[in-house]
């Protein structure tokens, strides 16, 4: 593989291209800030503006959300796996049908395997722009979205209506439904009472792991962050590690099925036949099976790094306990 070639498999942070009117709650006082990334894959973003920077999915999409200070995420499901790691920033992460049922503080490093099938919101608490990147299960992300009927309430009232195609309609630029086209509908009461209400004791011991704690255990080999039999036993098709300088082979490597590097801390140097190049935080590298690399710390000091690779488990729902 040329250079060139890895280059076009690797999306830096500085390059990521925000969505600012991804979502439904795009107009919504509070959560009209939030930038959102596709980064591999078609994610799950409503709105045709939404860039997406490498289209050839792993079993699995990977995504950020960015968000200032006080700016929130609203109320919505998945139907697969949705997991965050914190880049920069202190977060909150709240859930339920009104997000009062459970509620978990995350900060730099920390991950969250958000149980499937509950509702989930997430702010940043913290005092500077945070940035928090995804990981979600299947090549098509589990089909969208799923809101709590609230929140498509609330967006009618600022301009933004969701068709039942999936895509947003904004009428503060003059967009209409197509002819024949309804509004998503909204949850009946029936369809409510089938999410369910974790409690914070029912959560976060088997869904949160915090990044100290993983470092620690990555000191002589990767610390199995999610996983069949990792920290957070989960089968959503992916596994989760996390590498620090400890827990790198001393050799070239070779895996039979796909790899994401996401570094966390540090400058991290990749190397293969075909070249070297360095990644840093926020970068989010995709490497093919089959290619032997080598990673290693290019700096002293702090280096930490996720890695997810696919596995033959098919993308199923994390449950809550």
């Amino acid at each position: 593989m040329t250079p060139q070639e890895m280059d076009a498999r690797i999306v830096r942070y500085g390059d990521l291209r925000p969505c600012k009117t991804a979502f439904i709650d795009a107009h919504t006082p509070g959560s009209d800030q939030k930038e959102n990334f596709t980064i591999i894959g078609g994610g799950v973003s409503e709105s045709p503006d939404q860039h997406v920077h490498l289209t050839e999915t792993p079993g699995f999409n990977i995504g950020a959300a960015g968000q200032p200070p006080k700016c929130r995420n609203s109320l919505h499901s998945h139907r697969t796996a949705e997991v965050f790691f914190v880049l920069k920033g202190r977060w909150r992460f709240f859930w339920g049908r009104w997000g009062t049922a459970g509620e978990v503080v995350v900060e730099e490093g920390d991950i969250f395997n958000i149980p499937t099938g509950i509702f989930r919101g997430f702010e940043n608490i913290g005092t500077d722009y945070g940035m928090i990147m995804a990981i979600l299960g299947g090549d098509d992300a589990g089909g969208g979205v799923i809101w709590a009927p609230q929140v498509i309430e609330d967006a009618s009232a600022h301009g933004l209506v969701l068709g039942r195609n999936g895509r947003l309609y904004d009428s503060k630029k003059g967009e209409t439904l197509p002819d024949g086209m309804t509004p998503m509908p909204l949850l009946d009461a029936a369809e409510l009472a089938r999410f369910p209400e974790p409690t914070t004791a029912d959560v976060v011991p088997r869904h949160v792991a915090r990044y100290w704690d993983l470092v620690a255990l990555a000191d002589r080999q990767p610390a199995k962050v999610i996983g069949a039999d990792a920290r957070l036993r989960d089968r959503p098709g992916f596994e989760v590690e996390l590498l620090t300088r400890g827990s790198l082979p001393d050799a070239d490597y070779m895996l039979d099925r796909h790899e994401v590097l996401m570094p966390m801390r540090g400058h991290w140097r990749l190397t293969w036949a075909g070249g070297t190049t360095v990644l840093n935080p926020g970068d989010t590298a995709a490497i093919p099976p089959g290619l032997a690399h080598r990673l290693a710390p290019s700096m002293a000091g702090e280096a930490s790094l996720y890695r997810v690779i696919a596995t033959d488990d098919p993308a199923g729902p994390t449950k809550a306990a």
